[in-house]
């Protein structure tokens, strides 16, 4: 095995060119879906049991935002002003639409209320086109627990950082 000290200045510099390619290409790949899909975030994890049986914590969310027209019953993501975590839950009343603006009001199937305690201070509804992030069109289900893992155990983000950067500087040609 060829330790770090032992790789010629070459080398380190292709398997560090290699890493940064890697991770360009992964952000490119999420800034290009996030433009066709029109949302800024078109991959989400469910990070809490609100949407059982829908959606278990840890499902990975595929997002669409183009030319929705959010009906009844649809599963929007959105933020709330103010809040980094993005909520995942179901529309269940309307307001508006057509020429005013279309409000909609939400509530996680597994809750008893519905989602205005969780909404910014005074408000009383979801804006679709300011608050809503995207509707779910597909989801695969545990595969963001890994994330939800990542979040809860800092340490666990990083050690996987430094093996996958000791991987990728000690890997050989």
């Amino acid at each position: 095995m060829m330790g770090i000290a032992n790789m010629q200045p070459r080398q380190l510099a292709t398997q560090l060119l290699n890493f940064a390619l890697v991770l360009s290409t992964a952000f490119m790949l999420w800034k290009g879906i996030s433009v066709v899909s029109d949302s800024p975030s078109p991959i989400v994890v469910v990070l809490s049991g609100s949407m059982e049986p829908a959606f278990q914590r840890g499902d990975l969310l595929f997002l669409w935002n183009r030319g929705m027209d959010t009906q009844l019953g649809e599963v929007v993501v959105y933020n709330v002003k103010g809040k980094d975590i993005p909520i995942v839950h179901r529309v269940v009343r309307r307001f508006g639409g057509g020429k005013s603006p279309l409000r909609l009001l939400t509530k996680g199937d597994n809750n008893l209320a519905d989602d205005t305690e969780l909404y910014a201070a005074g408000q009383t509804h979801l804006n679709r086109k300011e608050d809503v992030i995207g509707s779910v069109v597909g989801f695969i289900p545990f595969v963001g627990y890994v994330t939800i893992l990542l979040s809860e155990y800092p340490w666990l983000k990083q050690a996987m950082l430094g093996i996958m950067g000791l991987m990728v500087v000690l890997q050989r040609e």
